[in-house]
């Protein structure tokens, strides 16, 4: 099936996709986590540190810096989810490049992060969007 949109009109919707800072799904967090008084967390707070003589820096969704957790909302598009990430039909290369570095550079920042201490908690959007208290069901679990 070809696409509906012409290959200018594919670009300029696509540019106006953003790769970081989702903020609806972030506030929708956030919100959850106010609605149930879970308090000691910073959105976006950078997170620096040296593993075998190379820097890192992280910046999570959320960080509970007391507790070193880190918290991650993952887009479905983005991130590769298993039931809802698409694939786009028109630059196939390019996009199953993007999409495949983006899931390993996760599972690198996730081996990092666990290596120097911290907790690490990836939830998708859907999962979030669909099943609100499963998520903050996790994350209670990890704050204990």
């Amino acid at each position: 099936m070809s696409d509906v949109f012409s290959k200018a009109k594919r670009s300029a919707v696509m540019s106006r996709i953003r790769s970081r800072g989702n903020k609806d799904t972030e506030l929708v967090l956030a919100k959850l986590l106010r609605a149930n008084q879970i308090t000691g967390w910073r959105r976006h707070l950078q997170l620096r540190f040296q593993v075998s003589g190379r820097r890192f820096q992280v910046k999570p969704d959320f960080v509970f810096k007391e507790v070193r957790l880190a918290l991650f909302v993952d887009g479905c598009f983005w991130h590769g989810c298993p039931r809802h990430a698409t694939k786009p039909k028109t630059n196939r290369a390019f996009w199953n490049k993007k999409l495949t570095g983006n899931i390993a550079r996760d599972l690198r920042v996730n081996r990092t992060l666990r290596h120097t201490g911290w907790r690490v908690i990836r939830i998708w959007e859907c999962q979030l969007r669909q099943k609100p208290l499963i998520s903050l069901a996790r994350i209670r679990r990890f704050l204990r």
